[in-house]
């Protein structure tokens, strides 16, 4: 897939997170696991607030932000390699987990390969603070998960 403008790169990692939220709702009926249920419950919600708090922002953004050009912006169809996955009943939490970190470092990396593309200002420091806190997020994600593994 080929992004010109800021906002459709936006809108289609939004869209990419819903999807996520669909594939754990497809996988919590498949798998046998209560805690891999809790944990795709808290998955499920927090890809859904992700998605809607991009699209607040792209419709809060200045338009000479979102219209910003890109020549080089491509990504792999994320959408086809969420449906593509198979729920097993026997996952565990540490399957889901790894599951979880892979697709979400992948939009992670779109949104770095975008910074990395975009002329020092005020789009490639709102990309690279996003970045950071995607990545922060990932790690409080992470301690929650062990925290729960202690329970």
């Amino acid at each position: 897939m080929r992004f010109q403008q800021l906002s459709e790169q936006l809108a289609y990692v939004s869209k990419c997170r819903l999807e996520m939220a669909k594939l754990y709702s497809r996988m919590y009926s498949a798998v046998d696991s209560s805690r891999v249920k809790l944990m795709l419950e808290y998955f499920q919600q927090h890809q859904k607030d992700v998605s809607k708090k991009i699209d607040d922002y792209i419709e809060e953004a200045p338009s000479r932000l979102l219209q910003l050009w890109y020549n080089d912006i491509t990504f792999e169809d994320f959408i086809k390699r969420c449906h593509e996955i198979t729920p097993k009943a026997n996952m565990s939490e540490e399957d889901l987990l790894d599951l979880h970190l892979e697709l979400d470092n992948r939009l992670i990396a779109l949104f770095e390969k975008t910074a990395d593309s975009s002329v020092p200002g005020e789009v490639k420091s709102a990309l690279n603070d996003l970045v950071r806190v995607e990545k922060i997020q990932q790690q409080r994600l992470v301690h929650s998960s062990i925290r729960m593994d202690d329970i």
